[in-house]
């Protein structure tokens, strides 16, 4: 796969209410975009295990955006490209109910799972985190949890095994 967009978001709740959300585009190999926002969650609350994964809280997204006004930055962007995630049904399930939470109509995007390729053909790592996969690969994740970092991972990830 030579063109997609890698993507990541962050949680603030058990209600998949996105964070913030990492965005990379790549075309023909390449990385040709990049786009990082926080996003105001809705329901705008903060799980004391989400804090503890990527360390944002309610005082970060207080006066971010809501998830429309941030996705119809990116949107246009994406076009009819592939998305890409590491556990694509999290993220892919994070997209879906965002549309949902604002009637939004979902385009049913093309996801494809790092995650689940890197199982399939990386034998015997001993888990299939981002950070160990992409480090196995070459690629040194720092900042992980960062949505934009995670994303640029991804896209390493799937430049090399998608």
């Amino acid at each position: 796969m030579k063109s997609f967009v890698a993507i990541d978001f962050e949680t603030a709740n058990q209600h998949r209410s996105i964070c913030s959300m990492g965005v990379v585009i790549v075309k023909n190999g390449i990385i040709t975009d990049r786009f990082y926002s926080l996003v105001k969650p809705e329901p705008n609350f903060y799980c004391y295990w989400a804090t503890e994964c990527h360390g944002l809280t309610k005082k970060d997204t207080n006066n971010a955006e809501y998830f429309p006004e941030v996705w119809s930055n990116i949107v246009g962007r994406i076009k009819n490209l592939p998305l890409v995630a590491h556990n694509s049904p999290f993220d892919e399930g994070c997209l879906k109910e965002s549309y949902e939470r604002y009637n939004m109509k979902y385009p049913y995007f093309q996801f494809y799972c790092t995650l689940r390729k890197a199982r399939q053909v990386i034998p015997n790592l001993p888990n299939y985190q981002l950070d160990t996969v992409s480090k196995h690969l070459g690629f040194t994740l720092e900042n992980h949890h960062n949505a934009l970092a995670d994303a640029e991972a991804c896209a390493f990830i799937a430049t090399k095994i998608l």
